[in-house]
């Protein structure tokens, strides 16, 4: 072994052994301070060879063991804090990376509240304040990239990013200020501007450096959120340093290219909503769409068409960012094609939220003013064509908003791509967003065509056809001789349209394998959406050809999204797959309970098959459930609801006829429930015992006995509604002893909604099981229900609870008092 590194080590390990064993504040004195020459903080240093030996491998130790001394009592060994000062100035002035580092973790794992606790988050904030983040990110700059460096730094950007988080759920209520986030990440800004001040100087004397670690801190950052708090501070800043300076650019330029793909989204919907301008984002980015795909796409892509939420002033700074070099203004040339495209599909003028309409209809507008005639008449054919399309459709909406979007977008565009041609001039009522397109569309100086070009704010002089209504649509005084007025419409009396339904086409689907077939493989989303709105009729109409696809048509409900803008879409699915259910319920149901513990399912999508479930059951076991489900039937395409066209006069001569006749005996007003046998029954099992089945094994992703506390609420009410829906059935002993058992395994469980699930399933178990069947099959479970139901109604800390453990005893003394005179002789 080298003997300088073995000096060092025995050094070490002595001055440990005191620490450990001393209790001579004198002697521990000594020791630090003998210590402290391996940090180069004395008169009397160590070798610089000793000093990186001490740093790299025993500083982590001395920490550690100064971290198990701390106490009240520890401390209080030498008057005046002086050991105090001395044990915190090893984490203040030491390598910073293996601080912080043995900060955290000391923190993480001191007990809640404690002395040790309090001690170190107050130094941790002492840590902050002093700068040493900045020490911690500026050590990762300098870094060669290999496995133990790429480790420490996955371990320190962790921990430098969700610090807020793990101290607030450590201190709880007792988290400092400098922990909050709004308080830590703005300081975090300032820490990365440090450091990028480093290593400006550092390039500028020739050194090389890293700024990976720092595009790592940004991306995490603003992945987690903080984008406004941390570029809130960097931004300012950055645009003073980047203005005249190409090093700083380029350092800028680096940082946001070199973070990681999965944070690119973040930290560009940041920088631009942040910037003040796309000069300033130009300075920032440079060239980086034309670099990266992932940015490329978040730019003219994600933010443009997937995402409608950046404001005005946003839009027009990430679309002149585009228009100010070059190299990326053929990509604004696509970008105008594609919104065009985009605006004038009928699909999406039809599905698309207004708002969405709104915001790519000045997406375009801005494009046209930020490119020059040169430009747009390269591509005049194919701009015109994408314009004309979407402007027919638009003019045939019967939507008054989105009518008037393709007018304001057809004036200015076709002024912009027509110069020379005969202006468009529509009338519409002008109001805020009308004169804010208008304003968009004025021509910028930079663009390479007269200003004359730009879109036409008056008609030009001369006669046409409807000169006359082209201001605020009132009749012009016409020449002389004009018959305007023997043509004007004034004194007609408007048709009454407010019942008129938009018309659909007749895309209907006729039967239940049609249905199947839109939904699976149909890319015509308006046979879609006639095949979702159709199918609950069409399964009611016809179950037995249900039943032939049943187990497909049930998979296909389950994994269905909403491609579309569908008005009631989770209802329509919901209903189908309830009516799929009650049409062949032994076998959907025996799949959709598999599924509920199956893999690759969301949450959403297992509260769904419980919700199925249960409904499904409470329709199969109402009486006369066959003669309402006839009723219910798909209408004809000429025919009418029942009630929905009864004339006025009808209703008010059968009102009349209603009140004069005399009945010497009234009988019941309701009609009388139909009777009929609980198609339940037969098929109760299949809905309960499977979802009973594996609720204590956790799969990758589903836990019910862990996280996922809601699906376990949910499966509670839902087994206790089964089990009342099978009320007086063969197979309801057997139910209640199960679910009496699953009942007694979690009885203990924490969370208020489950155990409210659980007194519920027992007040089920009590209703459905008759009475003699309880005290001769159940007689175990039941003791076992009432001590625990006592205990409930005395004990627990909601108030839902011991009310329903109430409920659930008296079901109990009922029982017991309806027994009794049975048993006696």
């Amino acid at each position: 072994m080298d003997p300088m590194a073995s000096a060092v080590r025995l050094a070490v390990q002595e001055a440990v052994r005191i620490l450990s064993s001393s209790e001579d504040g004198g002697h521990i004195i000594s020791t630090l301070r003998s210590l402290r020459r391996y940090l180069g903080e004395t008169q009397t240093q160590a070798p610089p060879e000793e000093q990186e030996e001490f740093s790299r491998t025993h500083f982590s130790t001395v920490l550690r063991c100064l971290v198990g001394k701390l106490s009240p009592d520890w401390l209080g060994l030498m008057p005046d804090g002086q050991l105090e000062e001395l044990w915190a100035s090893f984490f203040l002035e030491g390598p910073a990376d293996q601080a912080f580092l043995v900060l955290m973790e000391s923190i993480e794992g001191a007990a809640s509240p404690s002395f040790r606790l309090m001690k170190m988050a107050w130094l941790l904030a002492r840590f902050l304040s002093a700068g040493r983040m900045a020490a911690v990110m500026e050590g990762q700059c300098g870094q060669q990239a290999g496995p133990a460096s790429r480790l420490l730094q996955e371990t320190l950007l962790t921990r430098v990013v969700s610090l807020p988080d793990r101290l607030g759920n450590r201190l709880q209520r007792e988290t400092l200020a400098a922990f909050f986030p709004q308080n830590y990440f703005p300081l975090l800004g300032e820490e990365v501007l440090r450091v990028l001040h480093v290593v400006v100087d550092s390039l500028r004397g020739g050194l090389d450096c890293s700024i990976s670690f720092l595009s790592q801190v940004l991306g995490k950052a603003c992945v987690h959120g903080r984008q406004k708090e941390i570029l809130g501070v960097l931004v300012p800043r950055l645009t003073v340093l980047t203005q005249g300076n190409c090093l700083w650019q380029r350092v800028c330029w680096r940082l946001v290219e070199c973070v990681p793909d999965r944070a690119m989204e973040a930290v560009l919907k940041g920088l631009v909503e942040a910037a003040p301008g796309p000069d300033v984002l130009s300075r920032l980015l440079g060239n980086l769409v034309t670099k990266s795909k992932k940015a490329q796409f978040v730019m003219t892509q994600k933010l443009l068409f997937l995402q409608y939420s950046c404001p005005t002033p946003v839009l027009q700074s990430l679309l002149g960012y585009l228009a100010m070099d070059s190299q990326r203004r053929p990509l604004l040339m696509q970008v105008l094609k594609e919104l065009l495209e985009t605006w004038g599909s009928s699909s999406a003028i039809r599905h698309a939220p207004l708002e969405q309409q709104c915001y790519i209809s000045k997406a375009a507008l801005i494009c046209l003013a930020q490119l020059g005639e040169a430009e747009l008449r390269a591509s005049r054919d194919e701009l015109l064509a994408s314009l004309m399309e979407g402007v027919k459709s638009r003019l045939d909406s019967s939507l008054p908003p989105v009518r008037r979007l393709g007018m304001i977008v057809a004036e200015v565009a076709s002024a912009r791509l027509h110069p020379e041609g005969p202006p468009l001039k529509f009338q519409y009522e002008e109001d805020e967003l009308t004169r804010e397109m208008l304003a968009l569309a004025a021509p910028q100086p930079a663009a390479d065509g007269p200003s004359e070009a730009g879109l036409p704010v008056a008609p030009v002089s001369g006669e046409s056809p409807d000169q006359e209504t082209v201001d605020g649509g009132c009749p012009q005084a016409g020449h002389e001789g004009s018959d305007s007025e023997l043509d004007s419409d004034d004194e007609l009396i408007p048709y009454d349209m407010s019942g008129d339904r938009e018309q659909r086409s007749s895309k209907t689907p006729a039967y239940v394998r049609d249905c199947l077939e839109a939904l699976t493989a149909s890319e015509d989303w308006e046979r879609w959406e006639a095949a979702l709105r159709a199918l609950e009729g069409l399964v009611l109409k016809s179950p037995a050809a249900t039943c032939e696809v049943s187990l497909e048509l049930a998979k296909v409900l389950l994994h269905l999204e909403e491609k579309t803008a569908v008005a009631g879409f989770e209802g329509l699915r919901q209903r189908a797959l309830v009516a799929v259910t009650v049409a062949d319920p032994a076998r959907v149901a025996e799949y959709l309970a598999a599924q509920f513990y199956a893999l690759n399912y969301s949450l959403r999508q297992r509260m769904d098959i419980l919700d199925v479930l249960a409904l499904a059951a409470q329709e199969l076991s109402r009486p006369g459930r066959l003669g309402r489900a006839a009723q219910r039937g798909p209408l004809g395409p000429g025919s009418q609801p029942s009630g929905a066209v009864i004339p006025d006069w009808q209703v008010v001569v059968e009102e009349r006829v209603r009140r004069k006749t005399r009945r010497f005996c009234k009988g019941s007003v309701g009609r009388a429930t139909a009777a009929g046998p609980n198609e339940f029954s037969a098929v109760a099992g299949y809905f309960f015992f499977p979802l009973l089945q594996r609720f204590d094994r956790p799969v990758v992703t589903f836990d019910l006995l862990g996280d996922d506390q809601l699906v376990l609420g949910r499966l509670a009410h839902t087994l206790g509604a089964l089990m009342y829906l099978a009320v007086n059935t063969a197979v309801a002993v057997p139910m209640g002893k199960a679910l009496l058992e699953f009942v007694w395994a979690l009885r203990f469980h924490g969370d208020t909604y489950v155990r409210r699930g659980l007194l519920s399933a027992v007040s089920s178990v009590l209703l459905s099981v008759p009475a003699e069947r309880l005290l001769v099959d159940l007689p175990d479970e039941l003791l076992e229900a009432r001590s625990w139901l006592a205990d409930v109604a005395e004990q627990d800390v909601d108030e839902d609870c011991r009310l329903l453990a109430v409920k659930a005893l008296l079901l109990l003394e009922k029982l017991r008092d309806r027994l009794l005179p049975l048993s006696s002789p």
